[in-house]
This record gives structure tokens, sequence and C-alpha cells, in this order.
């Protein structure tokens, strides 16, 4: 590892995994087998990062970030605070790759925003140039083509919403643009064709 002396006691890195420094990582965070943050990579504080997971420079990863084994974060590709990836989850960055064509410039890559405590399940495919809402929920397999509302409930392929879950995961229904997770308690109110909590 090439990081700080000063950040390494921040955070904690298993020692086969490589890091390449300037990096930033957070307080808190866990690096696990073999895998790679290159210079220029983000990774906030209290994540998980699990065995061969890849964070490309300029990625971007919020705190309390999980990822589980087999995921290669790239860049243009930003996860907010509370996002879960799935095991082999994948993303891409550009739109039109071709080997023969050198893509190595920031503005050659499509940007893809994972907001605040969505969830993509294991081997989900992303592809670049879209929006995940706010806590909405991908299931396994998945290939997301288009952009997923906040709490919606998507899987297939190509993904489609068939429902709404809860922050707490809970799938629910909405009833005249309203719904109360029978799980936690937690209110829904659908509202200008968003859907959001109604009890704050």
């Amino acid at each position: 590892m090439t990081v700080p002396t000063e950040q390494m006691q921040s955070f904690f890195a298993h020692e086969t995994a490589c890091i390449d420094a300037p990096a930033v990582i957070g307080e808190g965070t866990k690096i696990w087998h073999f895998s790679h943050v290159m210079a220029g990579a983000i990774v906030g504080a209290h994540c998980s990062l699990g065995q061969n997971v890849f964070v490309a420079a300029r990625a971007e990863i919020g705190d309390h970030v999980k990822i589980q084994n087999n995921v290669s974060v790239y860049e243009g590709v930003v996860l907010e605070e509370y996002v879960f990836c799935g095991p082999s989850v994948v993303f891409t960055n550009v739109v039109t790759p071709r080997s023969a064509v050198a893509r190595n410039r920031s503005e050659d890559y499509s940007r893809t925003l994972v907001r605040r405590g969505a969830t993509l399940g294991a081997n989900a495919t992303i592809v670049c140039g879209i929006t995940i809402g706010e806590y909405a929920f991908v299931g396994a397999g998945a290939v997301v083509t288009r952009d997923v509302p906040a709490y919606a409930l998507a899987y297939g392929n190509p993904a489609r919403v068939f429902g709404y879950a809860c922050r707490c995961g809970e799938p629910f229904t909405l009833v005249l643009d309203r719904a109360t997770c029978r799980a936690c308690g937690a209110a829904y109110e659908r509202s200008g064709g968003e859907l959001r909590r109604a009890d704050g």
C-alpha cells in the first residue's frame, strides 16, 4: 500500500489490497482481500469493500456504502451514502466502447448516479448514463437501461418497475397514491409523479 501513514490509521485494508496514492479513504472503512483503489478515487467513511473490488480514479463512493465481492466501480460512477451493491454488480462508463478507440478523457465517460440508500442486487448490470433514485431496489440479475425512480422496485431484462420498496427494504403497494409499510410503519405518498416519505 502507498497511502500516507496518518491516513492508514483511520481505515483497515487487508495486506493483499492495493491502494494507490493519492486516494481519499474515510475513517472506519474496511477494504478486503485483493481489492484495488486507484489514485484519485474517493471512498467515504465506514464503507465496506469486499474481496476483489476495483475503484477507478475519480470514482466517488459516499459514506456507509457496502460493496460485495467482485464489483468494479469505474470512473464516472457516483455512489451516494448507504448504497448497497450485491456480489458481481456490473457498472459501465462508455456508451460506445471500441477497443481501437482510446477513451481516456473525463468527458468520454457517461456519469452514472446511484442515489442515497439504493440497493443493487447480485449480478445486476447498470448501463452508464442513468440515475438510480433514492432507496430504489434493483433485483438480482436485472439489466438497467433507463433511470429508476426513487423507492421503485425494478427487475428483469430490461429492468422495469413492478412496485415500490420502503427504506427498510419491504415491498409495498400504492393505493390511491398512498401506502404504509407493514414492516416499519413508514408512510409514503405520490405527488406530482414523485414518491416520497409522508412522515419525514
